[in-house]
C-alpha cells in the first residue's frame, strides 16, 4: 500500500479527440495521485489502423502528446502518475515519443508500456489451431466469413499497469486494455490488492467505468437538464477509491456541471448489457452498487460485489467492409411518400437498379407537419446509402445520378450536400479467445520485459440471480398520457452492433410503476425501429433502473451503421419523449431530483 488513504484518480479523456485542455485543467484544479485517459473505441482502432498504414511509426493517439507536453513537468514535480491507453496499435512507438517530449523539456521521467493485445499477426495460426473466433453478435466463425481483419486486439486487464507502476514507472502507455483497466491497475498498485480481492477489484471496475467517458459523469449528456444549473463546461471526473473498493465520484471545486446520484447512475448504465459486467480481472456486479450523496458533487458508491473472471478474453477485430456513399434529398410540402417513391424509381433507373450494389439502405425521415408554420417544418429527408466492395459503383457515379433529378424530378427537389465521394468503411467483429492464448507483457523503462499472468477464470462467470417475475400493472387511479421523461431518466449508447438504453427513476412508487410497465413489449411499442430485433431487459433494483439491449440495432457496428445516430446516443431521449398512460399520482409533482440515497435494502 502506498498510503493508507483512498487513491485519487482523475480522468482527462473520454475518446480520441476529446477536450485538449482537460489535462491542464485537471492537474491545476486540485490534488491528484493518478491521471488516466481513455482514447480508444472500436471505431478508433480502425482510424488508427488507417494512420499506421500510411506511416508505420504512428498508430497511436497523437493528441495525447499535445496534452502531455503542456503538463509533463508539473506532473513529475507533483508526483502524479499518468496511465493512458493512447498507445492504440503502437504503444512502443508512443512510449518512444513520450521520452522524446521529456528530453525536449529536460524532464527526467520513467516510461513503461504494455503490449500483447495485438493478435492480428497470429490469426491464421489461431484459426488453424481450432480457435473459432466466432462473432458474438452473428454466430459466424471467422474461418467461414471470407474476410481478412486489419486489426485484432484483445482487451487486457489492469495487472500489467499495476506491475509497471510498482516498478517505478511515472507514465504507463497502454494499448487495447479495457477502459476500466486504467483505473483498476492504478488502484490495485496503490492498495497492493491481491488477485482474489474480487470485491475491491469490482469496485475499481465500476469506478473506472463511471469516469472513463469524462464529463458524461459530471453533467454531460445528462437527460435531467433541469438539475444542471451550472452549464459551463463540466469538470472532468475524479474517483477516490478506498482500500475496500468503495469510492467517491467527484470533480474539482469551481468547475461546471454536476455530480449527483443521477449523473452517476446514468454513467453506470452507459453501454452495458448484463449487469454482471465481465472484465479480465473480475466480474463486477453493477446491480449490487449502492449510491449515496455525501455532499454537493460527492457521490459515494459502495457494496459492489465481485466474482472470478471468465476463462476467455474479448477480442475486437475490424475489417474493411468496402465503400459507401450517402446522399440526402429534401422533400417539401405535400405528397411526401409519393415524391419519395418517384425519386427512388428515377434514381435507380438512371443508375441501373438496386441489385448492382452489395447493400442499399433507404430512410424517409419525416420532419414535416400539417399546415407547417415554418418552411423547415414542411420538409422530409430521403436518405439513400449504397455500399459495395467496388468503389467505382458508389463513388461520384452514384451521387451525380442523384443530381440528375434536380430538374427532372419531383417539385422542390434539392439535396443537403453537393455530390459526394465514396468513403471506405469498416466492420466490427467481436469475438472471444481463451485467455491462455494471450500474452500480457510490460516493457519497463530499462527495456526489460515482464510477463503478466492471467487471473484464473471460471467457465460460467455470471452467477445469475433468481428470476423475479415482473409484477402486474396496478391501475389504482386516473392516468394521463404524458412523456415517459416526466417520470424517468435515460442514457443510451452502442455496444458493437447493439444499442443499450438504461432507464431509471427517482422514487419507490415510480420504480414499481416503471418496473411493471416498461416490459420488452412496451419498449418495442415505444421504439418501432426495434420491432423484430432481439431485445433483452435487465433489472438493477438498487438503482431503480432497467437496462434494455437491442441486438443488431446498429447493424454491424458504428463504422458501418447507416443510421443517422450511428452510436444510439439519442435513443434514450427519443424514448423519454414518447407518450404513454402514466398514473396521475406519479405526475402530481414535477419530476423530482434523485434522492440523496439509492440502493437501501427494501
Amino acid at each position: 500500500m502506498i498510503e493508507n488513504r483512498p487513491v485519487r484518480i482523475g480522468n482527462i479523456s473520454g475518446f480520441y479527440g476529446d477536450r485538449l485542455s482537460a489535462f491542464r485543467e485537471m492537474i491545476d484544479g486540485g490534488p491528484l495521485d493518478v491521471v488516466t485517459g481513455d482514447y480508444l473505441a472500436e471505431l478508433t482502432m480502425l482510424i488508427l489502423w488507417k494512420a499506421k498504414a500510411k506511416d508505420p511509426h504512428t498508430g497511436y493517439a497523437r493528441t495525447f502528446l499535445t496534452q502531455l507536453r503542456d503538463v509533463l513537468a508539473d506532473c513529475v514535480d507533483r508526483g502524479i502518475k499518468v496511465v493512458v491507453n493512447a498507445g492504440g496499435l503502437n504503444p512502443a512507438g508512443l512510449a518512444t515519443e513520450v521520452r522524446k517530449v521529456a528530453a525536449d523539456l529536460g524532464v527526467d521521467v520513467s516510461v513503461a508500456h504494455v503490449e500483447g493485445d495485438d493478435i492480428a499477426p497470429r490469426l491464421a495460426e489461431l484459426t488453424a489451431a481450432g480457435h473459432r473466433l466466432t462473432n458474438i453478435d452473428t454466430g459466424v466463425d471467422l474461418a467461414d466469413a471470407g474476410i481478412e481483419p486489419v486489426s485484432a486486439n484483445v482487451y487486457l486487464g489492469g495487472w500489467g499497469i499495476a506491475a509497471a507502476l510498482a516498478a517505478g514507472a511515472d507514465i504507463v502507455v497502454c494499448p487495447r486494455v479495457t477502459d476500466a483497466s486504467l483505473v483498476v491497475g492504478a488502484a490495485a498498485w496503490w492498495h497492493d490488492w491481491a488477485r482474489d480481492d474480487f470485491d475491491a477489484l469490482a469496485g475499481a471496475v465500476l469506478a473506472g467505468h463511471i469516469i472513463e467517458c469524462g464529463p458524461q459523469a459530471t453533467g454531460g449528456n445528462y437527460s435531467q437538464i433541469g438539475e444542471v444549473t451550472d452549464r459551463s463546461y463540466p469538470g472532468f471526473p475524479i474517483a477516490e477509491i478506498a482500500d475496500d473498493g468503495a469510492f467517491v465520484i467527484t470533480k474539482h471545486p469551481g468547475t461546471g456541471g454536476l455530480v449527483s446520484v443521477g449523473t452517476v447512475t446514468a454513467q453506470i448504465l452507459y453501454e452495458i448489457n448484463h449487469p454482471q459486467y465481465l472484465n479480465p480481472d473480475v466480474v463486477a456486479h453493477f446491480d449490487t452498487a449502492r449510491l449515496h450523496l455525501e455532499s454537493p458533487s460527492r457521490v459515494r458508491v459502495s457494496g459492489v460485489r465481485g466474482t472470478p473472471p471468465p476463462e476467455t478474453s474479448k477480442v475486437a477485430m475490424n475489417y474493411v467492409g468496402g465503400y459507401r456513399n450517402t446522399m440526402t434529398m429534401v422533400i417539401t410540402g405535400l405528397d411526401v411518400e409519393e415524391k419519395a417513391a418517384w425519386a427512388l424509381d428515377e434514381l435507380f433507373d438512371i443508375i441501373g437498379g438496386r441489385t448492382q450494389f452489395a447493400d442499399v439502405d433507404v430512410q424517409l425521415l419525416r420532419y414535416d407537419t400539417p399546415d407547417p408554420p415554418t418552411a423547415a417544418q414542411s420538409t422530409a429527408h430521403l436518405r439513400v446509402t449504397v455500399k459495395d466492395p467496388d468503389r467505382r459503383k458508389v463513388d461520384r457515379r452514384f451521387s451525380n445520378a442523384v443530381m440528375e433529378l434536380f430538374l427532372g424530378g419531383y417539385a422542390g427537389f434539392h439535396t443537403t450536400t453537393p455530390p459526394s465521394s465514396a468513403t471506405e468503411y469498416g466492420v466490427y467483429w467481436p469475438a472471444l479467445i481463451d485467455s491462455g492464448e494471450v500474452s500480457h507483457v510490460v516493457v519497463h523503462a530499462d527495456g526489460s520485459r515482464q510477463d503478466i499472468p492471467h487471473t484464473p477464470g471460471v467457465p460460467q462467470p455470471r452467477t445469475e440471480s433468481p428470476h423475479v417475475p415482473t409484477p402486474p400493472v396496478v391501475h389504482d387511479g386516473d392516468t394521463v398520457r404524458a412523456p415517459l421523461g416526466r417520470v424517468a431518466a435515460a442514457r443510451s449508447g452502442d455496444k458493437g452492433g447493439s444499442a443499450n438504453v438504461g432507464v431509471w427513476t427517482d422514487t419507490d412508487d415510480r420504480w414499481e410503476w416503471l418496473r411493471a410497465t416498461l416490459t420488452v413489449d412496451a419498449f418495442a411499442d415505444l421504439v418501432p425501429e426495434a420491432v423484430g430485433l432481439p431485445i433483452t431487459r435487465y433489472e438493477l433494483p438498487n438503482l431503480r433502473a432497467l437496462n434494455f439491449v437491442v441486438e443488431r440495432f446498429l447493424g454491424e457496428g458504428v463504422a458501418s451503421s447507416t443510421r443517422p445516430d450511428a452510436q444510439a446516443k439519442g435513443l434514450g431521449e427519443y424514448i423519454r419523449a414518447r407518450h404513454l398512460p402514466i398514473p396521475d399520482r406519479l405526475l402530481t409533482n414535477p419530476p423530482a431530483s434523485p434522492p440523496t440515497t439509492q440502493g437501501e435494502l427494501r
